[in-house]
This record gives structure tokens, sequence and C-alpha cells, in this order.
């Protein structure tokens, strides 16, 4: 549900607005700073894919791809490390986090940030939609991106980040921000009793189910009131403040929300995994868009540093 509030919605809209060229990647070298599982990695690839596709990202509109398939942005990332000074990416959020326990830190981790600097430089982008706690990364590439072109030239397109100021900071099932970090998380995409399982497991206080409740502190209804029509959460909230009503009722109301409200995504995510070769043939069609932007790019790089 973070994932699906927070970017892919609001990244289709964007990529639905005529005025933008939109690249969208799925993130697979990242993921091998941990990930180490093979298997895992290309299940999680689809599973990501057909989430996108599942809430109706046009890839005739966009550039979607896997990262892995683009090798060019591995050979910029070299390059562009050898302009980005050590004190820079020991001071990026990603590394200072792991420093009580450097002996787990790769240099992948380390280098993450010159990695995503690549992702974003090699297709000339504009913007670049950012949360608050990315802002750093994008920082990182703008100070790289300005080291090489006045070393060089006008050669890269200074990003600039753009920041929606209504992100809605989703809560995971334990009160937290929802995040794979802290498997808090709602998969809507789970069979129904599996997804039912999630829902019951949210945290909630002891408020016996006679007395009333205060629907702003629950989790449940919080999260219910980032998907339920605005009739049904005025209607959970008065069940709230009258009391009778319990959160085990609250958690069922919610989950039969979720299920109806994206039983079409939930039907085409399902197809999708079921017929991962339509997934490889849209992957296939990004793939083969973004690879004439990235040899252009790399293109003029080599010309600048006399490779060519």
């Amino acid at each position: 549900m973070g994932n699906i509030l927070g970017a892919i919605k609001p990244a289709i809209d964007m990529s639905n607005d005529s005025k933008n060229d939109s690249f969208l990647f799925i993130a697979d070298m990242h993921s091998l700073t941990t990930l180490r599982d093979a298997t895992i990695r290309k299940e999680n690839t689809y599973s990501v894919a057909a989430a996108w596709l599942a809430f109706g990202l046009d890839v005739d509109k966009t550039v979607f791809y896997r990262q892995s398939d683009v090798p060019e942005v591995a050979e910029l990332t070299w390059y562009l490390s050898c302009f980005t000074p050590y004190p820079m990416l020991a001071n990026a959020v990603s590394f200072k986090d792991k420093l009580d326990r450097l002996s787990e830190v790769n240099a992948g981790v380390f280098l993450y940030p010159v990695l995503m600097a690549a992702d974003i430089i090699l297709y000339d982008a504009n913007y670049v939609p950012v949360g608050k706690d990315q802002l750093q990364h994008l920082e990182i590439t703008r100070d790289i991106t300005s080291a090489f072109n006045n070393h060089y030239g006008e050669t890269f397109v200074m990003p600039e980040p753009k920041i929606n100021e209504q992100v809605m900071i989703i809560p995971g099932i334990d009160g937290q921000k929802m995040s794979k970090s802290y498997n808090n998380t709602i998969n809507i995409f789970l069979p129904d009793k599996d997804l039912r399982k999630v829902i019951m497991k949210i945290v909630t206080d002891a408020t016996p189910v006679e007395q009333p409740k205060n629907p702003d502190t629950c989790n449940v209804f919080k999260i219910f009131s980032l998907v339920a029509e605005k009739d049904k959460i005025e209607e959970m909230r008065q069940n709230y403040l009258r009391g009778g009503y319990g959160y085990g009722q609250a958690k069922e109301t919610l989950y039969l929300t979720l299920v109806e409200k994206y039983k079409k995504e939930r039907e085409l995510y399902n197809h999708y995994m079921s017929n991962k070769n339509e997934l490889d043939k849209k992957l296939k069609q990004g793939e083969d868009k973004a690879r004439i932007v990235a040899k252009a790019t790399l293109k003029r790089v080599r010309e600048k540093l006399g490779y060519n």
C-alpha cells in the first residue's frame, strides 16, 4: 500500500500528462546490495512490474524497464564515481545509517548514491519526483553533475527535484511508517486469506469494545481513511466515538474495503504473474527505448573522456 499510494499512482498520473516523457525503472541492480538470492530477485522484479501494470501504467506512454537490462548505467556509474569525493559518500544517509556495523557494509552500499546519479542523468532527466527523505541523494546527483560539467563542459542535464508537499505518510500495521525494512507492510496482492491475516495483525490499544475510541490515534482508522469513500470514513468515525464497536469489526471492514476497492488490480496482478511472458515483452519494449537514450548519453561522455 505504501508504494501504491505514495509512488505508483502519483507516477502514473504524471506519466499520463502529455507534457512529460517519463522513465520509470525497476531498481533490481540496487537490490544486490542486500539481496543475494537470484530466484527471489527475479520473482520480485516480476511482482513489481505486475503491480505497476495492474494499476494502469501505459508502456506506450512511458519508458518502463528493468535497470539491469541497460548495462550503460553500470559504465556511467564508474565514470561518475571518479568525480565523487569520498567525504560526500561517507556523509550519505544510506551509508551513515550503517556506521555501527561497518563489517556488514559492502562497496555497493557506499556507492549507492553514484548508481542513483547514473540512473538519473543517463536519461537527461529534467525533474525527479522524490520524497524529502531522498532529497539528499538528488543533491549528490546534482553535485556530481556539476563537477563533471565544470571539468568537461556542458555534458549532462542538471536535474531538479520535484517534491510533493502533500505526500502521504502511510502507516504500517505497527503504526510506524509503512516500510519493508520494518516488516509492517500490507500487500494488497496477497490471497484473500493471507491478506485478512495481515489486517488482523494491525496494532491497536486495549480499549474494550463497549467503550468509545479515538479514531485519530488508531492505526486501523488511519489506513481505512486512505482507501475508503468519505461517507464510509465518517461512518466508521462515528462508530468509534459512539462505542460498542470493536477493533476487530474495524479490521474486518478495512479488509473487505481493500478486497473490493482493488478487485480489478488484484485480478490483473494475478494475470500478469501467471503470464510472465507478457511482462517480459513489455519490459523489453521499455529496454529498447531506454537504451537508445542511454547510448546517446554515453557516447557524449566517452567522447569527453577520450574513450571514443
